[in-house]
């Protein structure tokens, strides 16, 4: 028998009991397998990786080995001494192997990345939950942590969470390590080791430093109609706080030209190599240098919610829709 198996029909009832408004679930339930990470048959699209399968890259790791973020456990009786996880962290790691390839495209050998999309099992688009996901107001919620059996080289810049239209650009994303610059500067940049949240224009919203042994909570709430983020943020149990008022996103574009899928995991962008033409050393995604080490991070508590009824900021709490 699986350990936590026991849980897994009152973790069933306990997810069932978080937030009304919860418009995608991607909090790893006890029941889900790797089998279904491999097929795609949960709520996760894995086609963006390299060339092995999905578990390759994606272990779910069960609540004795690593628990998931404490912001969404249930203290289930009162009577019992510690919270139960109701769900699986996520590891998603990166190797030399780590090359997609698009659809009818090129390989991507300057990237190395490996992500999960938004995905309702079963589906073979994810335009319906993308529709669903991206209308009126809606709030982004995961939370990071560090793998240190698979340090990350901060050398270079991670595009670790964001949702991108078909574009390219993205709403709003999620960075680490040291930003892409041709030619490279100082290795590694400033601030390196902290995360910062981007606005479609790449202007950072807000940064806080990746510390070790902690989980990292963030939500980031979507006006769809105003174009307009805002950001919480906590660390392990601690409510997330509002840490910017709603701000303008107004250069992604507005209807569905700015929607696009929801992705998180590790995208590894490449350092400028030299040999390369002036013209291939701009190219980030099909050229520059990569050291091919395996590298990683974890993730938990990923899920998305209207922003209709209020914004859950851990447990049962909730914030009015920020405005």
């Amino acid at each position: 028998m699986r350990p936590f198996f026991a849980f897994s029909v009152i973790a069933i009832f306990v997810r069932s009991t978080l937030g009304l408004g919860v418009l995608y679930d991607g909090r790893a339930p006890l029941t889900l397998t790797e089998a279904s990470l491999d097929s795609s048959a949960g709520p996760y699209l894995t086609a963006v990786k390299g060339s092995q399968n999905a578990t390759h890259y994606t272990n779910l790791l069960e609540p004795y080995i690593i628990p998931p973020t404490p912001l969404w456990n249930k203290q289930l009786l009162s009577f019992l001494p510690a919270l139960i996880p109701t769900e699986q962290t996520i590891s998603i790691k990166i190797d030399n192997t780590s090359v997609f390839v698009p659809g009818g495209g090129a390989p991507q050998y300057g990237f190395r990345r490996t992500e999960l999309i938004a995905h309702v099992n079963g589906s073979s688009s994810t335009a319906a939950l993308v529709t669903t996901m991206e209308t009126r107001v809606t709030v982004f919620h995961f939370s990071i942590k560090l793998d240190e059996t698979k340090p990350l080289n901060y050398d270079h810049e991670y595009q670790i969470v964001f949702i991108e239209p078909s574009d390219g650009t993205h709403v709003f994303g999620i960075q680490l390590g040291s930003p892409f610059t041709n030619p490279t500067g100082a290795l590694p940049a400033q601030n390196a080791h902290w995360f910062k949240v981007l606005d479609h224009a790449l202007n950072v919203l807000f940064e806080t430093p990746f510390t070790p042994n902690t989980w990292h909570n963030f939500a980031v709430q979507v006006d769809w109609n105003e174009r307009t983020l805002a950001v919480l943020y906590s660390k392990n149990d601690q409510h997330l706080v509002l840490v910017t008022k709603p701000v303008p996103n107004t250069t992604a574009a507005s209807g569905s030209a700015g929607q696009g899928d929801f992705h998180f995991g590790v995208l590894k962008l490449p350092l400028v190599n030299s040999a390369d033409t002036v013209a291939n050393q701009g190219d980030v995604v099909h050229y520059g240098l990569q050291e091919g080490s395996t590298e990683g991070l974890l993730y938990s508590g990923v899920f998305v919610e209207s922003a209709a009824g209020g914004v859950s900021v851990g447990g049962k709490a909730i914030l009015p829709k920020i405005a």
